[in-house]
């Protein structure tokens, strides 16, 4: 008996036990910053639109730095920014919830109604979005736009198979694509994160353009859901295949994500939410 219990016992698998720990908290680690940079955007949401709405002092002068912002008498396109701009705020806050697994399995009812909640404004965002980018004109150039209509498109796409297979009652593939999801949902967010950590790390543009139709504006704006998409998709293939190798490769990837998304929220912070936040 004891020979049994001992047989399996080497230092491949208290490595391969360390590997996964590991990953598990580099994961965690990255959803940390995701979600501390969501809530800072979220406040900003709060103060720039949300309480204005409230206490009625929305006027088009507190959005001259949009390309297309709010425009007194213009009722209905206003309301489609509204509708477009208020439910971030909402979902940003709870939307990270959905990445805890302690969450999904302590408590299965509010994970299934924020899931429905956030998938379904995320789909209205998508539509919005694209509606305020194409018909409305809120866009600089068609080039520059290529990439967030991209992602809105994709977005309608992942929120039906999430959607489909958490029905099915297949929660592999529902958390797969619920992930990719998340990612396209906040892919805005993440340009956001990206530019403004470029922006940083060279002291101002470098291949950025006024129109965001530069060679780096377009790759980044692609990169803003490309770059995380293929990094879940990593994650998880390496807790599929279960090796060392994967997961040290894996966890590197993901380290890297960790940086760059905090490199953003500082940047985006400081050059954008922050002072708008201080100065409401």
């Amino acid at each position: 008996m004891l020979r049994i219990i001992t047989t399996g016992l080497s230092a491949k698998p208290e490595r391969k036990l360390t590997t996964n720990s590991y990953l598990d908290w580099t994961v965690k680690a990255w959803v940390a910053v995701i979600l501390t940079g969501q809530w800072i955007f979220a406040l900003y949401i709060l103060v720039q639109f949300t309480l204005p709405l409230l206490t009625g002092q929305l006027d088009e002068s507190r959005y001259a730095y949009m390309i297309r912002g709010y425009v007194n008498g213009d009722t209905f396109n206003n309301a489609i920014l509204l509708l477009h701009v208020i439910p971030v705020m909402l979902i940003s806050l709870s939307g990270t919830f959905q990445l805890f697994p302690a969450v999904r399995k302590h408590y299965p009812r509010f994970h299934r109604i924020n899931g429905r909640v956030y998938l379904a404004f995320g789909l209205l965002g998508a539509i919005g979005g694209l509606y305020l980018t194409w018909v409305t004109g809120s866009r600089l150039s068609d080039l520059g736009a290529l990439g967030v209509t991209v992602n809105g498109l994709l977005i309608p796409v992942m929120v039906y198979f999430a959607w489909h297979y958490a029905l099915q009652r297949d929660f592999a593939r529902h958390q797969r694509y619920a992930v990719h999801a998340f990612i396209l949902i906040n892919g805005v967010w993440t340009f956001r994160l990206l530019l403004m950590g470029w922006f940083m790390l060279n002291q101002g543009p470098q291949g950025n353009s006024a129109n965001l139709d530069g060679p780096a504006d377009v790759t980044l704006s692609f990169a803003s859901y490309l770059l995380p998409m293929f990094i879940a998709e990593l994650i998880f293939r390496a807790r599929a295949r279960n090796t060392v190798a994967n997961r040290v490769t894996v966890s590197i990837a993901v380290g890297i994500a960790i940086l760059i998304t905090l490199l953003g929220t500082v940047a985006a912070t400081m050059m954008m939410w922050g002072p708008r936040i201080v100065g409401y």
